[in-house]
């Protein structure tokens, strides 16, 4: 299955997107939290967090903090995050 991703930012005839194989289960993997540095993402992982590796078994976790709400993840953050299994990214508001 493939998804085609509009982004105004890139070129409209670039390439679609193929989906990452689903994740069979959480145990024992690297979840990446993504935080888009409003005021609620902090305490909402803390949440999710606990839930994840309590319940499913996460592994461990990657967390980071985009400098600005309004802006992209920078390279070096997005870099980091690409040895989770899955990432997520959630706004805090």
């Amino acid at each position: 299955m493939s998804l085609r991703v509009l982004d105004p930012r890139l070129d409209a005839e670039g390439e679609a997107m193929t989906l990452a194989r689903p994740l069979r289960g959480l145990e024992g993997t690297i979840v990446g939290l993504l935080d888009n540095a409003k005021i609620g993402t902090a305490g909402f992982y803390d949440h999710v967090q606990a839930i994840l590796g309590s319940r499913f078994g996460v592994r461990e976790f990657i967390r980071r903090r985009k400098p600005d709400s309004s802006r992209p993840a920078p390279a070096e953050m997005l870099a980091e995050l690409s040895g989770a299994d899955a990432i997520i990214s959630a706004i805090g508001d």
